[in-house]
């Protein structure tokens, strides 16, 4: 019996369906320019670059899904924050001063273009260029940047948000909207360039406490994806880095189809936590484990990982994190080959 491609076994994890076996898609961004040997710098200014290093990784580990991101300042930057290099063997950052400390800062941000602000057309010319290549069989998945709160936390940094939330609550009020606004315009042009998952990250969120994420960061994330879903017919996925054990029944009531999670939430507590309506994708230690460890012990890891999720459909078997750029190569074809032995 021929095995299904990549992007149906994907597919139909998303949907609860049953799977000859597990997707694994591990989080390689920055990994991915190691593998054509490209700087960091290039690999997140030039959409030839990007997309080459992707096209190649994909070539030599044939994942189940590839994920275009250049960094977590992509929107930053096209909403007039400072961006740029900080190293060549580091992706571009903020630079400067805060972009947004007043109500007149927010009025006076663009509304969001993302055929020609910042990186935007770069970033939507590589997912172009990926789904040409790799798209037929393979699951393209489009990272469309920080969800509301994270971005408002670039633009302000996120003590002076914080102290905003109870200072200035209209100043607040309006940042998120503009925020919204922008997640949801690249979120489009991501799709409309050929997506088949959108995912985006809010890991600052997940470092205010249950309450203040209930009641600052939720609101913003669930109105996110609910729009996208709406505007796209595309499955959504949220990114939250560390411990989520604490938000995770808030997070599966976002609407997200995908909660990518770390490596410090438990699987199995995870999956009782969230439902079986819920895609679960995760959550190897990219340090201990995928970076530092061995291929036995990465399959070690991945068996554990699969049998913690064997009662849930709907599963990806991935890091808990992106890929540091050392990860050792044969540790990442250890992760892919574990679920043919499962």
């Amino acid at each position: 019996m021929k095995m299904p491609a990549s992007r149906d076994i994907v597919f139909s994890a998303l949907r609860g369906e049953p799977t000859p076996r597990a997707p694994v898609v591990p989080l390689a961004v920055h990994f991915c320019a190691r593998v054509t040997g490209v700087t960091l710098d290039r690999y997140t200014r030039d959409a030839d670059t990007l997309a080459a290093a992707v096209i190649a990784y994909h070539e030599r580990f044939r994942p189940d899904a590839v994920i275009l991101s250049a960094d977590t300042w992509v929107s930053a930057q096209a909403m007039g924050a400072a961006v740029g290099p900080i190293g060549e063997q580091q992706p571009w950052g903020g630079l400067g001063e805060s972009r947004v400390r007043t109500l007149a800062d927010v009025k006076a941000l663009p509304e969001p273009d993302v055929a020609h602000q910042g990186r935007y057309p770069l970033m939507l010319e590589a997912l172009r260029r990926i789904v040409a290549a790799v798209g037929r069989d393979t699951a393209v998945v489009a990272c469309f940047d920080q969800y509301p709160f994270s971005l408002a936390a670039a633009l302000m940094g996120l003590n002076e948000l914080m102290l905003a939330v109870h200072d200035d609550p209209a100043l607040v009020q309006a940042l998120m909207e503009r925020c919204h606004r922008f997640g949801l315009a690249y979120g489009r042009g991501l799709a409309d360039a050929g997506a088949d998952v959108l995912t985006g990250g809010d890991s600052p969120a997940g470092l205010i406490g249950p309450e203040r994420y209930r009641e600052f960061a939720w609101p913003w994330e669930r109105r996110l994806i609910a729009d996208l879903k709406a505007a796209t017919g595309k499955p959504v996925s949220l990114h939250i880095c560390g411990n989520a054990e604490p938000i995770l029944a808030d997070m599966a009531r976002t609407g997200a189809d995908v909660l990518e999670i770390d490596y410090r939430t438990d699987l199995a507590l995870a999956a009782r936590t969230v439902g079986p309506d819920v895609t679960l994708w995760g959550n190897l230690d990219p340090v201990a484990v995928l970076a530092q460890g061995t291929p036995a012990t990465v399959r070690a890891a991945a068996r554990q990982a699969l049998t913690a999720m064997s009662g849930h459909r709907r599963f990806i078997l991935g890091s808990g994190c992106t890929l540091a750029v050392e990860t050792p190569f044969e540790n990442v074809e250890a992760l892919i080959g574990s679920v043919e032995v499962q």
